[in-house]
């Protein structure tokens, strides 16, 4: 036998023992075929993602969260170049669209609003599959901030979603096609899932949002290959007269006081995780009280653990190890839900291992990530809650006018309920040693609600909305649109000091991409891509994106070509509540795409359609003052957290001044308080407002639009 014809043989049988013995793991390689099957991921491969920074396999990339490639082919020299490479049209609503997309071997899954997926052709944007969960439109009312989805988990060869009704979805990841389906949540209550889930050692994590809408938290963990539950952890404790399901919420039980339990408590792990896989800790962040006001929910005090807290979990059980709680006895809404990163910094002379955070409350943590101990804490934007944090014991110290429920009085504080940094991830880079934070500089003026009572069609949060709407003084307007702004701010973590910022003049910008360029990537509200230099903050490219984007971006590689991802499309919480004070602020145009750039890329997007300006008849405007008061109380109890502050939607949906209904009473009435629209979102309000009400909402909404100009406005 020839030497050649040997080697021929032997690197055939070679072949065929590979492909055997990969066939019996977990893997996910087909046999038959001698090729790796799709969505081929494992603990080992995420753990090692940096020898193959050409996927982004989970959703910070890495297990540590840090948002940083390796990918330099596209750098501060060569970033000029930078082009389109194609495009994917969304086939969805114009609502928020914040999925972080997955690449692995070549197949990009991402996720839009609704909760659906898609499997694209990462070199090419083609369409490989897509699925959509069918979940119920009127399931949208119990979604405090928009029906948005962040994406993905892959684990040996499946794609794993949780959708906006609580269910966690297993999809095949060559097919879409679902393996299994399990409901997290409990229906009568009103949960969401918005959050991507994350896969470790074999298991699902996922949790769930509606600390609004009066729920108890909790974090879930289930099989990977079966969809057995294998634990949950409850963030906040029950029933004290039943038994705790966890030893340490017996403890935590003594931290709250009056019955919190009815009331639903909160605590909601609607985003954030992180994993040390040396450690073996799995990290959660932990969301807001229900009602926001303490009083309420705890009329004693107390530090309502494990409310805005860091908390470490054993993957393998949910065994609590130890936690950290940014805002003991929570009352602003500022969760602890934002974006963890894990990172190994030199302090003091020595290497430390730590977790950084920044969450609602406008101060940077750096913590030690083995035992839970602040290193420490400075504020990244102006605060004035709290004059500082006490590195000995941990706790911010408060300025006691901030806690509104106890003193009854208002107070204006900086940040508000949108929070200093809210969900949109930021980013660290290794090279430059600076953490990279879309932060929002805003207030929000805190009144106690002195009628409060639990309504299952409303926002719970225990603080009058009405009294806190904008006042329509046009000065004051004018002061309060450009003092709320949004900035880019790198930050030394070490020095704990601001080095550069970009700053825009509005907020709820996008979330941020490092790499090994020197670049740091960012979308904007007003619909730009934008590339700064990551070390001084030099802008060195940008390009424009038919929408305001508040999405994460990627980079990966295909083919010896490094590629730039990021879905776009505004939305969430700023594209619904706050009105006219973000009406301005962001692009009109709102066309939700995945956008994928790449060095010299040949692609462009087609022009913009003008869109029609309809002319609208008002009704007159014959009410009398009191009805219109009425009115305008439950439209900022029931209508503004969706349709906008004061009666002006802020760009995202339907602004009711200029809806066709208005100027039919029983349309209104049938859409308002019947449902006729229910299948497209609209819930019926019938259960909790008489027509008389529904009837003074509409008196309101025409009171406002013979007080707004100009009487024109797009198609409702």
């Amino acid at each position: 036998m020839s030497a050649a014809r040997f080697a021929i043989i032997s690197l055939a049988v070679l072949v065929a023992l590979v492909a055997c013995n990969r066939s019996g793991d977990q893997s996910g390689t087909d046999a038959a075929a001698g090729k790796q099957k799709p969505a081929a991921v494992d603990g080992a491969r995420i753990a090692a993602a940096d020898s193959e920074p050409g996927n982004w396999m989970s959703h910070g990339r890495t297990y540590d969260e840090q948002r940083f490639s390796p990918l330099k082919q596209i750098d501060s020299n060569t970033v000029r170049d930078l082009k389109l490479a194609w495009h994917f049209d969304l086939p969805t609503d114009r609502r928020g669209q914040e999925s972080t997309p997955l690449v692995v071997d070549g197949v990009m899954y991402v996720t839009s609003a609704w909760s659906k997926v898609f499997a694209l052709d990462a070199k090419t944007g083609e369409l490989l599959w897509e699925y959509d969960p069918a979940v119920p439109r009127e399931w949208g009312a119990n979604a405090c901030c928009d029906v948005v989805n962040r994406g993905v988990a892959v684990w040996n060869g499946r794609v794993y979603v949780g959708t906006l009704d609580g269910r966690l979805v297993a999809l095949d990841a060559a097919t879409g096609k679902p393996a299994w389906e399990k409901l997290t949540i409990d229906p009568l209550w009103r949960y969401t899932i918005t959050g991507a889930p994350r896969v470790v050692k074999g298991k699902v994590l996922i949790g769930n949002g509606g600390a609004e809408m009066g729920v108890r938290g909790y974090v879930s963990a289930y099989d990977a290959a079966s969809g057995d539950l294998a634990w949950r952890f409850y963030t906040v404790p029950g029933d004290p007269s039943k038994p705790f399901e966890t030893p340490v919420l017996e403890q935590a039980a003594k931290t709250w006081s009056g019955e919190w339990w009815k009331l639903g408590g909160g605590g909601t792990v609607w985003d954030s995780m992180a994993y040390d896989d040396k450690l073996d800790l799995l990290y959660i962040g932990v969301g807001n009280g229900s009602p926001w006001n303490r009083k309420l929910r705890s009329p004693g005090g107390g530090d309502n653990l494990f409310l805005s807290s860091i908390v470490a979990l054993r993957p393998d059980t949910g065994e609590y190890v130890w936690h950290y709680q940014t805002t003991p006895g929570e009352t602003w809404d500022f969760t602890a839900t934002q974006h963890m990163i894990l990172a190994t910094l030199k302090i003091d002379g020595r290497d430390r291992d730590v977790i950084m955070q920044a969450p609602k409350n406008g101060f940077f943590y750096v913590i030690d990530r083995a035992d839970g101990k602040l290193i420490s804490a400075q504020p990244f934007v102006a605060v004035n809650w709290a004059t500082g944090v006490d590195l000995k014991t941990g706790r911010p110290v408060e300025v006691a006018e901030a806690r509104y429920g106890e003193t009854g009085k208002p107070w204006l504080s900086i940040p508000g309920p949108g929070g200093a940094h809210n969900w949109q991830p930021m980013s660290f880079s290794p090279l430059t040693g600076l953490v990279y934070v879309p932060v929002t500089e805003m207030a929000f003026p805190y009144i106690a609600d002195a009628k409060f009572e639990r309504k299952n069609l409303a926002w719970n949060v225990g603080i009058d909305l009405d009294a806190s709407s904008l006042p329509q003084d046009e000065a004051v307007k004018k002061a309060l649109k450009e003092a709320l702004k949004g900035h880019l701010a790198a930050w030394d973590p070490v020095a704990q000091r601001e080095i550069w910022r970009a700053q825009y003049d509005g907020p709820w910008n996008g979330a941020l991409l490092s790499t090994a360029g020197n670049l740091v990537f960012q979308g904007t509200a007003m619909g730009e891509f934008v590339a700064y230099q990551a070390d001084n903050g030099a802008r060195l490219w940008s390009a424009p994106t038919q929408a305001g984007v508040v999405a994460a971006p990627i980079s990966y590689e295909i083919d010896g070509a490094q590629y730039l991802a990021v879905e776009v499309g505004w939305g969430g919480v700023f594209g619904l509540a706050p009105g006219e004070l973000t009406r301005d602020k962001h692009l009109k145009d709102n066309l939700p795409r995945v956008l994928a750039f790449k060095l010299n890329g040949t692609d462009a997007l087609p022009e913009i359609a003008p869109t029609p300006v309809l002319a609208l008849q008002l009704p007159p405007d014959t009410a009398t003052d009191a009805v219109v008061t009425t009115g305008k109380q439950r439209f900022h109890v029931y209508c503004g957290p969706c349709h906008g502050d004061a009666g002006v939607s802020a760009g995202i949906l339907t602004d009711l001044r200029y809806s066709a209904s208005v100027n039919d009473p029983k349309l209104w009435q049938s859409i308002v308080h019947d449902g006729a629209l229910k299948a497209r979102g609209m819930i019926g309000f019938a259960a909790e407002l008489s027509a008389d009400h529904v009837d003074a909402i509409r008196a309101y909404v025409i009171r406002r639009a013979h007080e707004s100009k100009p009487k024109t406005a797009g198609a409702p």
